[in-house]
């Protein structure tokens, strides 16, 4: 079953880029992935979706753009950086008679640091990214906010005109959980299944796990009705899709259910596993995406949080910048 996005943050692309498939392909070019050198703590770039070397940085499948994003980072474990300072200290205080102060100390960690990079082990990610030109979604598979905000701004450093803003809807996505499981009637289309969080917005920021477990109970209903609010529920769509709604309009654990694959009357040779996997993920949530801002209340027009004061937006970019809400560590 496809494996391209398990964990999604969502972004509405702006009405004013338009950029086709060739134009596109030519703009990322220059922003391929070069691995890091030897002393080079970062790089990142622009990778083949198929693993085909020298293959296109885009891949249309059905009129939907797949692309990879590749992160490697190096750092030295900071506890080897202190001990070999503790030693470089004590060589000069030994050869001296005097302690090396705060800033020699300080230089000392940049220079052993550096010393020490082009031993140390990478850590490579590779995020799955969907750019859908007609819905005008882009869909990064990731739930670190920090990791899809670097993606978005090297699209925005590449695309020329390209602007996203994270989806906004009418409803907040804790307001509607609350109401589904306090009434027991979740969206049509949806169903209720057997995980969520509930969180205390008071100073005891106590929290509540269902895991494996019945939520049509009472107890959940009392929990919501003392003022916890969910933060997370996980949910099924059509009997095709499971996943878990988040209260900042992540979608997370997605998970296509048995028979999807068949339904869509796709073959199963390894060559076109790509396309397959491809097909599936963006068919199968191009569909369940609509329905479930149409399930918050529809989606919020861009630029309308900022303007009435109410909810601020959770993320932008234009013109090479980007503001997120959350800021989780890349790795």
């Amino acid at each position: 079953m496809p494996v391209l996005f398990k964990n999604v943050i969502v972004h509405r692309i702006e009405s004013t880029w338009s950029q086709d498939l060739v134009s596109a392909l030519d703009a990322l070019g220059p922003h391929r992935f070069v691995p890091c050198g030897p002393s080079q703590e970062k790089s990142a770039g622009w990778v083949e979706p198929r693993g085909q070397e020298h293959g296109p940085l885009i891949e249309s499948v059905g009129g939907q753009w797949l692309l990879d994003f590749m992160i490697e980072a190096k750092a030295v474990p900071a506890s080897v950086v202190r001990r070999k300072v503790d030693e470089r200290c004590a060589q000069i205080e030994a050869a001296t008679g005097r302690k090396p102060g705060k800033k020699e100390k300080r230089d000392l960690k940049e220079d052993i640091a550096h010393e020490l990079l082009p031993m140390a082990f990478s850590r490579v990610v590779r995020v799955s990214v969907w750019i859908d030109p007609v819905g005008r979604r882009l869909t990064i598979n990731s739930s670190n906010a920090t990791r899809a905000d670097e993606i978005v701004t090297a699209l925005v450093s590449a695309l020329d005109g390209f602007s996203v803003a994270l989806l906004q809807t009418q409803m907040e996505p804790a307001t509607a959980m609350s109401n589904w499981l306090a009434t027991q009637e979740p969206p049509a289309g949806f169903t209720i299944d057997r995980e969520c969080e509930l969180r205390a917005t008071d100073e005891s920021k106590s929290v509540v796990r269902y895991a494996k477990h019945a939520l049509d109970i009472d107890e959940v209903r009392q929990h919501i009705a003392a003022g916890k609010r969910p933060t997370r529920l996980a949910m099924t769509w059509d009997d095709r899709v499971s996943f878990e709604l988040t209260d900042s309009m992540q979608i997370r654990k997605i998970a296509f259910i048995e028979g999807t694959l068949d339904a869509t009357g796709a073959t199963s040779s390894k060559e076109d596993d790509f396309d397959t996997d491809a097909a599936i993920a963006t068919g199968e949530l191009g569909q369940l995406l609509p329905e479930l801002l149409a399930a918050l209340g529809g989606e919020m027009a861009l630029g309308a949080a900022e303007n009435d004061g109410k909810s601020p937006a959770r993320a932008t970019a234009a013109s090479g910048s980007s503001i997120v809400e959350a800021a989780d560590a890349p790795f």
